[in-house]
């Protein structure tokens, strides 16, 4: 009996993004070589007559868009369903609302979830793809692909770059997927911020991480800065306060220039000017913020087609 149900999962696993952790740097290297293949701007009938599924429990406008179009690129039909207006209002469970979206034919599953391991946990019961577009504090897969596509762009390699990631560690899915990805490919990476939004604990995530509490010690000749959404209510409770943090950590045009002077200023998004990084550098020549957005439909884009097995 456990035998099938292994068999089982395998099955339903195959296709699904649910976390970097377990990639290897070969798996990931072959998901960015395809997503430079992706042309959203020349439709393709690769996905068509396939529908994506779209399931989103939390807000979103960059990886719900870009997902959207990504299919739509590819030609498959997507629907979208939100937890406001559906039958989770009425307090469906997950599974139950899986099963259904399954049963009305979806062929592929986007899901977006405030609990980690929710995809993980469709993807066990599902016999199609589950990609995870982002869970709880767990991770974020495709948002890291984004990234490492939009590196390369500008880099040509990751192996030996130094990478510096600043701000709310502890909370970011979109941090841990990075750290993940980034290490695998070679990179070195400083996280910084205050102890209680960056525990010791952190850098056991990958090997040869840094941590330092100085945002200026961080920055300096890093190769890649990416800041991070500091959410005000984070800061409720804890011994640094918001003009506290904005002092010591708000990435500004003078901390960015202890960087290299062809540094990549990153941010997952939305955006806060004025609190993790000023107007100023938000708009300055080193930021690839809307190039991070734009490249996250073709890196979607191959995400579905490996999924879907349209790969050749």
């Amino acid at each position: 009996m456990q035998s099938l149900v292994q068999s089982k999962n395998r099955r339903a696993h195959r296709g699904s993004l649910l976390a970097i952790e377990p990639m290897s740097a070969i798996d990931i290297k072959s998901l960015l070589q395809l997503a430079r293949k992706m042309n959203p701007l020349k439709p393709s009938a690769r996905l068509r007559g396939k529908r994506v599924l779209l399931l989103f429990y939390e807000p979103s406008t960059r990886t719900r868009t870009s997902f959207e179009i990504a299919a739509q690129a590819l030609g498959a039909s997507t629907t979208l369903v939100l937890s406001s207006g559906s039958s989770v209002e009425k307090g469906e469970s997950l599974l139950d609302t899986a099963y259904t979206l399954r049963a009305v034919g979806s062929d592929a599953i986007v899901v977006r979830h405030p609990h980690s391991g929710a995809p993980q946990l469709m993807a066990d019961h599902l016999d199609i793809p589950v990609i995870n577009a982002g869970d709880g504090m767990h991770e974020h897969p495709t948002q890291a692909l984004l990234d490492a596509y939009t590196i390369l762009e500008h880099k040509k390699k990751i192996a030996g770059l130094e990478v510096t990631v600043v701000g709310d560690i502890y909370h970011s899915r979109v941090a841990r997927s990075a750290i993940h990805l980034l290490s695998k490919l070679g990179a070195q990476i400083t996280l910084c911020g205050p102890p209680e939004l960056l525990p010791e604990v952190s850098a056991t995530l990958a090997e040869n991480l840094r941590i330092t509490r100085s945002c200026e010690e961080a920055l300096r000749g890093a190769d890649v800065v990416m800041v991070l959404r500091m959410q005000r209510e984070r800061l409720a409770g804890l011994k640094i306060s918001l003009p506290d943090y904005i002092a010591r950590y708000q990435m500004t045009l003078g901390r960015l220039r202890l960087a290299k002077p062809d540094v990549l200023l990153m941010h997952p998004g939305p955006i806060i000017r004025g609190l993790e990084l000023t107007w100023e550098v938000a708009d300055c020549a080193q930021s690839v913020i809307v190039e991070e957005v734009k490249n996250g439909v073709p890196v979607r884009m191959a995400v579905l087609a490996q999924a879907l097995g349209t790969v050749n």
